[in-house]
């Protein structure tokens, strides 16, 4: 009994490729008109349409034609005219040639093609179609027409049973609101979502998006970019290590070594976090914010926690919350707040925190400190130059003096005047006070003077006192430096900062912990699948010897396959990182100083 099972076996075995063979479902077929002419086309039936057209069927494929040769013994047929072929009740194509191998399930369509889905239509001057993949593939030129938009490329790989469509070479999406070149797109057809590999660029009226690795969703018109990404608008450039963009809010933000540049005020701001609302001409920028912008041939760097930048490009309006530090090469200042006019030219430091004496505005021009409750600059718009300053409240000027001690001035309101952007007049009113130190023209010390008046006006040479002017003196006295204590030689509200003085662009950021970046979560590259052609016998065909095609056009190339890939198929979506979504701002400002 055991010799005999084991007979069995063997005997399966070695038969098993003509059992196979043998288990191939042979094509049907019906027509109103059949001609068997074995002399001229042997093995084959010449097959017409009188009322109805005739009729294939295979395996769940049905195929309708007007004619064709049926090559009965090789179980392949050829298809003329108004071709229809269906696949079930979700794939339907149309052409006016086709072929098809029921041994390999594999079918050649030509002649205005045109493959039906649920979600997309597929348009082709010819395309394979391998029904054991489930794959159908064209490299002529190919158009996909969605429920929003048009897709066309030179090459395109239809994958059924992921609904998604690969598109290479010369890829363009055409929307009402969009056009995206790329060099690659993966598309699902029915999400909407698009993946984009290469140089790639979403261009509409309002913005052009450029990336080299992306993802959007066509239906709801947001997107996700990363490697190399830009944003341009009319007048700014938003650049990021990743870029959320939602075109129905016109909202995008960034996050990581972002950079936003205003094309017409020749402006930039950089930063980790930045949000940018287009139809509110506004940046929200934070996370080591850095405002830079060039004045009379010279740069004026302005940092704080945070920086908001609003308005059309000829009013724009630049606000900096909490910890502000300017510098220019002959100018710095701190304040707790900062609001500047670029139509107008004012620029305001002010303290929001009144109780906190350590806010308080402080401006340095050359050796001259000066700090008052809050300080206004005013520059010219046309020529860039400083013009004036003006200090309210408890107004302090302060210099070193050449050797020692300081030169003090003291009053309730401060307006200085620049020449070249040097302060060369103040003018110092209401409850004046002074001490200065008196030298001769060899610097030796002559005596520390202190005076009251109502006003006193003071010229500058070379950032130094040079002469004063006092308004109304009321009282006032030359001391010798030895009758003068030297807790009588600074006057009442004394408070030298010159430790806090930037002297340098990097000094801006000085005693600042550098921020922890978000981690992005990249997009990754898609997976290559399997080649669409395999290496088959010289005998097996996939499709048959009387075919139209050449065994050579039925094989891969090169120029063909994915540029941009990793190793296998399936991409998920992926989520929009919180730290790109739009957020409240008046709450991230209050998280960034938490």
């Amino acid at each position: 009994m055991k010799q005999k099972a084991l007979f069995i076996f063997f005997f399966t075995i070695l038969n098993f490729p003509q059992v196979f063979a043998q288990s191939k479902q042979a094509i049907s077929f019906q027509a109103d008109r059949q001609l068997k002419n074995e002399e001229r086309y042997p093995g084959t039936i010449r097959l017409s349409k009188v009322e109805n057209q005739v009729f294939f069927e295979h395996d769940g494929i049905e195929v309708w034609c007007d004619n064709a040769v049926f090559y009965q013994t090789a179980n392949f047929f050829k298809a003329y005219g108004n071709i229809r072929m269906q696949q079930g009740d979700t794939v339907t194509m149309t052409s006016n040639y086709a072929e098809y191998n029921g041994n390999t399930e594999f079918a050649f369509a030509s002649g205005r093609v045109k493959m039906i889905r649920p979600q997309t239509t597929l348009e082709t001057d010819s395309l394979f179609f391998d029904r054991l993949k489930q794959q159908a593939y064209y490299r002529s030129g190919g158009k996909v027409t969605d429920t929003s938009s048009v897709l066309t490329s030179k090459i395109g790989r239809y994958f059924m049973k992921e609904d998604k469509y690969s598109f290479i070479r010369e890829v363009v999406v055409t929307n009402p609101e969009y056009i995206i070149n790329s060099e690659q797109i993966d598309f699902y057809s029915v999400s909407g979502h698009a993946y984009l590999y290469g140089p790639s660029t979403i261009e509409s009226e309002t913005s052009t998006v450029y990336c080299e690795r992306g993802f959007y969703d066509t239906r709801n018109d947001e997107g996700h970019f990363v490697k190399n990404s830009r944003i341009d608008y009319n007048n700014r450039i938003l650049e990021g290590d990743s870029l959320y963009f939602n075109r129905e809010n016109s909202f995008a933000s960034a996050t990581n070594n972002i950079r936003v540049t205003d094309t017409v005020n020749k402006s930039l701001v950089t930063g980790h976090y930045a949000e940018v609302f287009r139809d509110k001409d506004s940046v929200f920028i934070t996370k080591r914010a850095l405002a830079a912008s060039l004045q009379d041939k010279d740069s004026l760097f302005i940092h704080s926690d945070t920086i908001m930048i609003t308005g059309k490009p000829e009013k724009r309006i630049l606000r900096g919350f909490y910890d502000v530090r300017i510098f220019k090469t002959d100018m710095s200042g701190r304040s707790d707040s900062l609001y500047s006019d670029q139509s107008s030219g004012l620029t305001k430091l002010i303290n929001l925190n009144a109780g906190d004496a350590t806010r308080k505005p402080i401006l340095w021009s050359g050796l001259n400190q000066m700090t008052g409750d809050s300080i206004h600059l005013q520059s010219n718009p046309e020529t860039e130059q400083l013009d004036s300053l003006r200090v309210f409240q408890n107004a302090f000027l302060i210099q070193k003096d050449s050797i020692e001690g300081y030169n003090q001035v003291k009053g309730l309101e401060l307006i200085g005047y620049f020449n070249e952007n040097e302060l060369h007049r103040v003018y110092i009113n209401k409850n004046t006070e002074t001490l200065n130190y008196m030298r001769n023209d060899s610097d030796d010390l002559i005596g520390i003077n202190k005076a009251l008046a109502s006003s006193i006006e003071i010229f500058f040479v070379d950032q130094k006192i040079e002469d004063i002017y006092y308004h109304n003196q009321v009282d006032g006295k030359i001391y010798p430096e030895a009758d003068l204590p030297k807790n009588g030689r600074l006057l009442s509200g004394f408070n030298w900062r010159g430790g806090e003085r930037i002297l340098t662009k990097e000094g801006l950021f000085e005693g600042e912990s550098t921020p922890i970046l978000t981690k992005i979560k990249g997009i990754p590259l898609p997976e290559e699948p399997e080649e669409f052609f395999e290496e088959r016998e010289d005998n097996d065909l996939l499709l048959n010897e009387n075919s139209r095609l050449k065994p050579d056009i039925l094989k891969n190339r090169d120029e063909d396959t994915l540029q941009f890939k990793t190793d296998s198929l399936k991409i998920e979506k992926p989520k929009i990182q919180e730290s790109l979504k739009p957020k409240d701002s008046t709450q991230v400002i209050k998280d960034s100083i938490r």
